[in-house]
């Protein structure tokens, strides 16, 4: 199993309610795709200072699945539009699960 997470901090600009929404409408449908064995994404609970805005977890079989899922038309496009212009800054890691 192979693991991704990313998250970020939202623009220092502010992102609308609807935006943050349509993020997470589009990252809802990428846990549909094929590639994917399980996905979990949502904003920090606001229980620490420091912490990132929002989370994202992918669960994939193998590295060759989470590429699918990298370079699927739909991803690219919601980081393009969406996130991209409404980030100030992104952290990722994948990883082995054994």
């Amino acid at each position: 199993m192979f693991r991704h997470v990313v998250m970020f901090r939202w623009s220092e600009d502010g992102v609308s309610d609807d935006t943050k929404a349509a993020i997470s409408a589009g990252l809802d449908r990428l846990a549909d795709l094929p590639a994917t064995q399980a996905y979990k994404h949502g904003p920090d609970a606001g229980v620490s200072d420091g912490n990132w805005d929002y989370v994202v977890v992918g669960d994939f079989a193998n590295v060759d699945d989470y590429q699918t899922y990298a370079t699927d038309p739909g991803h690219v496009a919601l980081i393009a539009d969406l996130i991209k212009p409404n980030i100030s800054a992104r952290a990722a890691v994948q990883y082995e699960i054994s």
